[in-house]
């Protein structure tokens, strides 16, 4: 399986997913013009991973800020993941970024997939 790699632009996150290595992470801000458009092929990645995964995945999710529009679309890529077998999220956030981190703890609930909540 190929790795998925895009380098973070000033709206967009950095996207690293290799499975090879087993590095799976999205970082950086989310406000991409066209969200669906963006995060798209990390979906079609994500659903052809999750057909042969690795014996364990850990997920790393460290986003500074993301919009309504990523939003929806981060908790579409946990709802796939959540078809990943003995699948875990890292959650990052800032010391002092409580949004980000209710955030992830609301996305921890609806997706109902252990979360390790993290900051920096």
């Amino acid at each position: 399986m190929e790795t998925l790699q895009l380098e973070n632009g000033d709206d967009t996150p950095a996207v690293i997913l290799d499975k090879t290595n087993a590095h799976f992470e999205i970082s950086g801000r989310s406000l991409p013009e066209d969200s669906v458009t963006f995060y798209q092929p990390i979906k079609d990645w994500i659903k052809e991973y999750s057909k042969q995964p690795n014996p364990s995945t850990d997920f790393i999710f460290k986003l500074d800020y993301f919009n309504t529009a990523s939003s929806k679309l981060v908790l579409d890529l946990l709802q796939l993941l959540k078809e990943v077998k003995d699948i875990h999220i890292t959650w990052y956030s800032r010391e002092d970024d409580e949004e980000i981190l209710e955030a992830g703890k609301e996305f921890s609930e609806q997706v109902d997939i252990p979360f390790d909540f993290k900051s920096y």
